[in-house]
């Protein structure tokens, strides 16, 4: 089992599908400037 406790991570919401993503490693870095949930929603932003 792994020591994690993934319900503590920051989330914020998708500004494309609306819906609450969580904190990912991969966005350590640039969390304050993330605003998609995922790759689709980035290629699917209205401008």
């Amino acid at each position: 089992m792994s020591n994690h406790k993934k319900n503590n991570l920051p989330q914020k919401t998708c500004v494309v599908c609306k819906k609450p993503f969580s904190w990912r490693k991969k966005w350590e870095k640039n969390w304050m400037n993330v605003k998609y949930c995922s790759e689709r929603c980035r290629r699917n932003k209205t401008t």
